[in-house]
């Protein structure tokens, strides 16, 4: 079935690059000029040609960049990240990414301490601090004053004023 004019593709566009391309249709449309549209977008007047050039071509999809939703070409491969993440579990399960990178580094495996923070974290062999469960800690009501708490003592010394009945026991501060 052929597409109609009322058919139209869907493009995801972030509100920057929405708001860019209002402003280059205003181009397009002459109701602004290159040159002032170039200082709203804070780019090149050079820049906003080659932009309509690209425009004009393919349309409102060449606004967006052309690797959005492809991998990295930087990414490692998953294979690689299966093979340190069974010998974290094996070796160094108890460990952080930055020790655990620095003891795979000595057995031949270099990936960066951050790389491996994001992969431990995505298979749970490590909680970042601001996830990780706090302990809690069960309110004790207050005493009602000073020095009501039951202390006792398991020196060896003889108390202050133990010796002479009447005085109150205590030890003197060294």
């Amino acid at each position: 079935m052929a597409e109609g004019p009322m058919e139209t593709e869907r493009i995801a566009l972030s509100q920057r690059e929405r708001d860019r391309l209002q402003v280059l249709h205003q181009i397009q449309q002459k109701h602004l000029t290159q040159i002032a549209g170039a200082q709203r977008l804070k780019i090149s007047d050079r820049q906003v040609r080659r932009i309509l050039l690209r425009l004009g071509q393919r349309g409102d999809p060449s606004l967006v960049h052309g690797l959005r939703g492809r991998p990295s070409n930087r990414k490692l491969p998953a294979r690689l990240e299966q093979k340190i993440l069974a010998r974290l579990q094996q070796r160094y399960a108890d460990f952080g990414p930055t020790l655990a990178a620095e003891h795979l580094a000595h057995e031949g495996f270099s990936v960066s301490r951050e790389t491996l923070r994001k992969w431990m974290t995505k298979a749970a062999l490590w909680h970042p601090r601001s996830q990780r469960v706090k302990a809690v800690h069960v309110w004790r009501e207050r005493r009602a004053s000073f020095g009501e708490l039951v202390m006792q003592d398991s020196s060896p010394l003889p108390l202050v004023g133990a010796a002479r009945p009447g005085l109150p026991a205590h030890r003197p501060d060294r």
